[in-house]
């Protein structure tokens, strides 16, 4: 005899029903026989009658409530809803259900609970029910840094099963690619070099790191590259994955401003793929020395100009020329200022040499982009900045203009839709600011290995993909992903031990936990089998540590 329990979901509301059943054998076959349906019962009944189900061979151990001993357990909440998102996202099925595959889980998990190295990881596996709620086996760091390899080595076939769980024979037409570096503390990472540093962290070595989305900015591949790699030499691979590893056979790739050159869109033509960028300022001067674009079609709307089969899409910004003007002004204003002070400086000291302070002057107009408006005029000891009123005007003609350029026919996207697609780049770009300065801390690295760095960078990109459903279901409440996940973490679980039994009873949620719990359609199970898996470290704290 047993309890057979099952919930279900329909319009909207969530039901539980209890069967008292029994197995029996006929023919060499188990059948089961519902005797009774016990679904009116309370919860504290059920899991009475199941007590006394489980030990009635010797129902003198529920004889006295003294003989029950109970004590704080695991923390199961945000555990646990993790592990139902991950599972709707099919991220469980794309890993697989191997030792593995179970890690690589846990760190996602970790990434999101409390950002930190494997050793870290390790630390909260031992104070979550990560081993009870995965099914995992005994683990220390070392497990987890190896872990890593075996991700980077499995990246393409589980990227290729996520794509295929979640796009099935819909296949996109249009994707995201954007490029971001990530400074280095240390020097000793393999893919380490110094290279174009966007982070602005002058002297540190970097990686860069490129991120294929969909139209909607869901993930879709990413890929490390050494720190000293241009932008658009990252282009190549990324297209030949997207022709060889997800069967796309026509494609619309957006890239950023400089990004799509001649190279990279010859590459997309050799694939019969189409492309959505923008020019540089430079580029745009030349169209318009060529007579291929006129200034006057810089307007708030757009515009569209067709060149052969190449289509440009104009606009002028105005919120944004009015910042670019404001910024020159002001940094002419700080080149006067500058000019003041000298003079003063020469004033009263008369060794001091002009020609030093005018250096200093110049030096610092060719950094604020001013050479060509300013000029630097010394009288005497005296030093005034005169400004060239023509070359101010002819630098501010193109303050707010930007072009767009594609070669998708008009026929497949019209003006508006392109100007659009390339505006959907700010998602690749929400998800670098996730990555690199918000909840997922991709910084610091703490791997040298290339197979460990790949795979570091690829356990955040699959974090980023829970973190943004979990944005998604909980929006409506005022609380952060973080915030939330912090929450779902403080719910414990209580360890209920009689005679040699034991198990994890959930508590019922309340307040915020409810809530979360609730937006996200989860329901926490009464209870979570003790499965008595230890995680320890092999490493401890430095002996010298000061404590308080």
């Amino acid at each position: 005899m047993y309890i057979d329990s099952s919930s279900y979901t329909q319009a909207g509301k969530t039901y539980t029903r209890h069967l008292l059943r029994e197995s029996y054998r006929e023919d060499g076959k188990v059948k089961n026989r519902t005797h009774a349906n016990l679904s009116h019962c309370s919860e504290e009944e059920i899991a009475a009658i199941k007590l006394a189900l489980k030990y009635k061979s010797n129902l003198s151990l529920l004889g006295s409530i003294e003989d029950v001993q109970m004590e704080e357990g695991s923390r199961v909440g945000a555990v646990f809803c993790l592990h139902m998102i991950a599972q709707r996202l099919g991220l469980t099925k794309a890993l697989g259900k191997t030792q593995e595959g179970l890690l690589a889980l846990w760190q996602i998990y970790a990434r999101l609970i409390d950002q930190g190295s494997r050793l870290s990881a390790v630390r909260l596996a031992a104070s979550h029910a990560a081993c009870d709620i995965l099914g995992l086996e005994a683990f220390n760091e070392d497990h987890l840094y190896d872990n890593l390899s075996w991700l980077s080595g499995r990246q393409e076939s589980i990227e290729k099963a996520l794509f295929r769980l979640r796009y099935g024979e819909s296949v996109p037409q249009l994707f995201l690619y954007d490029v971001t570096s990530s400074y280095l503390e240390g020097m000793h990472n393999i893919l380490a070099a110094f290279g174009y540093n966007r982070d602005g962290k002058k002297g540190k070595k970097q990686l860069v790191i490129g991120l294929l989305t969909g139209p909607d900015g869901e993930p879709v591949a990413v890929r490390v590259f050494a720190g000293n790699t241009s932008d658009t030499s990252t282009v190549a691979e990324q297209v030949r994955f997207m022709a060889r590893g997800f069967g796309v056979e026509e494609v619309v790739l957006v890239g950023d401003r400089g990004m799509l050159k001649k190279k990279q869109t010859d590459l997309l033509h050799e694939h019969d793929f189409h492309y959505i960028t923008a020019i540089t300022k430079p580029q745009i001067r030349t169209l318009l020395e060529k007579d291929v674009i006129q200034l006057g079609l810089f307007d708030n709307q757009l515009c569209e100009v067709e060149d052969g089969q190449i289509r440009y899409v104009l606009r002028r910004n105005p919120q944004r020329e009015k910042e670019i003007a404001n910024s020159r002004e002001d940094r002419i204003q700080a080149l006067n200022r500058l000019a003041q002070e000298q003079t003063q400086y020469l004033s009263a000291h008369e060794r001091a040499k002009v020609e030093v302070a005018q250096k200093k002057i110049q030096t610092r107009a060719n950094r604020c982009g001013l050479k060509d408006i300013v000029e630097v005029v010394i009288s005497e000891r005296t030093i005034t900045i005169v400004i060239d009123e023509e070359a101010r005007q002819k630098a501010s003609a193109l303050d707010g203009c930007y072009v767009l350029k594609t070669d998708v026919p008009s026929s497949q996207l019209t003006t508006e839709a392109v100007h659009d697609r390339y505006k959907d780049l700010a998602q690749v770009e929400r998800a670098f600011r996730t990555w690199k300065t918000g909840h997922l801390e991709l910084r610091p690295i703490y791997v040298q290995k290339e197979s460990s760095t790949r795979g570091h960078v690829f356990i955040v990109m699959l974090a980023y993909l829970l973190e943004r459903e979990l944005d998604r279901l909980w929006r409506k409440i005022e609380m952060t992903v973080p915030e939330a996940i912090d929450e779902l973490g403080s719910l414990r679980g209580t360890v209920i031990r009689l005679g040699h039994g034991s198990c994890q009873k959930i508590p019922t949620p309340t307040g915020r936990t409810k809530e979360l719990l609730d937006a996200a359609d989860i329901r926490l199970p009464e209870v979570i089998q003790q499965k008595g898996v230890k995680v320890v470290t092999r490493r401890k704290l430095v002996p010298g540590r000061k404590t308080k």
